[in-house]
């Protein structure tokens, strides 16, 4: 259930990104490309995205560590574009899904993917009850 909901957030963050237009960030439907296939195609691109932020984010993570260290954290700032980047790529083969322009604004989308994910987590996060 956690991993449905986790796409259908990283769906909803990618279309506000791609709404964006300083950043690039298209999505292109399926076809016939209609209001469903944009739908089934952000879904498809949410769940690459978690694949590879699951897989590849996690071994580059430990990796480097150290780096992360080094920059408190930072680093990850970066590694979100990167993870995005990775997913624009494997879906590129595919003749539609995500597409990219460069990797600054793949940073930038990966930001602020980032932070609407963090905002639905904090509003979706169960209420834990006070011991009393």
């Amino acid at each position: 259930m956690r991993f449905v909901i986790r796409v259908v957030v990283n769906a909803f963050a990618i279309w506000i990104v791609s709404l964006i237009p300083f950043l690039h960030v298209t999505v292109t439907p399926f076809a016939p490309g209609g209001d469903l296939q944009l739908v089934l195609t952000l879904l498809a691109i949410a769940a690459v995205f978690a694949i590879v932020n699951t897989i590849v984010g996690t071994a580059i993570k430990i990796v480097a560590f150290p780096l992360f260290i080094l920059t408190l954290g930072l680093i990850s700032l970066l590694l979100n574009g990167v993870l995005l980047w990775v997913t624009a790529w494997v879906m590129s083969s595919w003749g539609w899904g995500l597409g990219l322009d460069g990797f600054w604004p793949a940073v930038l989308a990966g930001i602020l993917i980032s932070i609407i994910n963090w905002l639905f987590g904090v509003i979706l996060r169960p209420q834990q009850k006070r011991a009393r």
